[in-house]
């Protein structure tokens, strides 16, 4: 039986999905540039890196390095690419 590769970003299509693929991978996260991989996916699912960089304001150069996950995220950075995936930062206790 082969084997079929599936893409996140096939799965994600609303802010609900965007939210709670987000959420899994903080609750496995170990390394915070996993994080900015989950949201790269994101940015696929919604026309790629340039579209969200457009949404965001961010440079897409920057932008594209941040979710490469070999960086470590910068918050100002995280904030505004939540904000343009419809999705919000929160804390709780």
């Amino acid at each position: 039986m082969p084997i079929k590769v599936h893409k996140a970003s096939e799965f994600l299509q609303t802010p609900e999905d965007f939210a709670a693929y987000l959420n899994a991978t903080i609750e496995e996260m170990d390394d915070p540039r996993l994080l900015m991989k989950a949201f790269r996916n994101i940015a696929e699912a919604q026309g790629g890196v340039s579209e969200l960089s457009r949404r965001a304001k961010v440079d897409r150069v920057a932008l594209s390095r941040a979710l490469s996950g070999r960086r470590h995220p910068r918050l100002d950075t995280l904030a505004k690419v939540a904000d343009a995936c419809g999705v919000k930062l929160q804390f709780s206790a």
